[in-house]
């Protein structure tokens, strides 16, 4: 079967070499978690942030120091994406995996990376809509990648084996957090990355990398799609 929305997978995959398993300090958590909710918060009822109001709040080349460098956005892939043994990836619907970003309208996205090293990409994605839906939408994609232990991806024509592990989120964050860990195999080549999503109030954010890097940037961004 074919599917067009498979939103996380797709954005990682397109990165797979810039997150090996040699990553120093990288220690990924070992205990499942699961999203918890907060009471409702006057946060919830906020008009969402347009997406020119987003691209302000996400982590740049001087939040994190010296060194650390802005990546073009990569050019859109639009590939036939098939999925092999997860059928909750097949039930997923809309643009998601081929655009590499979720379908929620109001987005922005940025890729930073540390000069000279192949293994320090971080990716940050910020939304905004409804508590409920960001909730509901997330959930849905995280529950089915963390669903399926083993699968494979097939995006233009290239193979990938998928294995995935749900981790335990920093439960002290936003109202409801996500947290996974997805080992990518093309041969004899295998990286690992983490994602992990925090959603405040009408504000979801999503750090991919290396976990090391994801850990270490997490508060960061989180501080700053935040603020006001």
């Amino acid at each position: 079967m074919k599917t067009d929305a498979l939103g996380l997978t797709t954005v990682t995959l397109l990165a797979v070499p810039a997150c090996s398993t040699d990553v120093a300090g990288a220690k990924p958590h070992t205990a499942s978690s699961a999203p918890t909710g907060q009471p409702h918060s006057a946060a919830q009822d906020a008009a969402p942030l347009s997406s020119a109001a987003s691209e302000t709040r996400l982590l740049d080349e001087h939040d994190l120091g010296s060194g650390y460098l802005h990546m073009p956005e990569r050019p859109s892939r639009h590939d036939d994406v098939t999925v092999l043994g997860c059928p909750a990836l097949n039930e997923l619907g809309g643009d998601a995996a081929t655009g590499g970003s979720l379908t929620f309208p109001r987005k922005a996205k940025a890729t930073i990376t540390y000069a000279g090293s192949s293994n320090s990409e971080v990716t940050e994605e910020l939304y905004s809509d409804s508590a409920e839906k960001l909730s509901n939408g997330i959930s849905r994609v995280f529950n089915a990648m963390t669903g399926c232990p083993t699968y494979r991806v097939v995006a233009g024509g290239t193979a990938v084996d998928m294995a995935s592990q749900k981790l335990t989120a920093p439960h002290q964050l936003g109202d409801e957090q996500w947290s996974q860990l997805l080992t990518f195999t093309t041969g004899r080549h295998s990286s690992v990355v983490q994602q992990t999503a925090i959603r405040t109030g009408n504000i979801l954010v999503i750090v991919s990398g290396a976990p090391a890097l994801v850990d270490r940037h997490l508060d960061k961004a989180l501080d700053k799609a935040t603020s006001s």
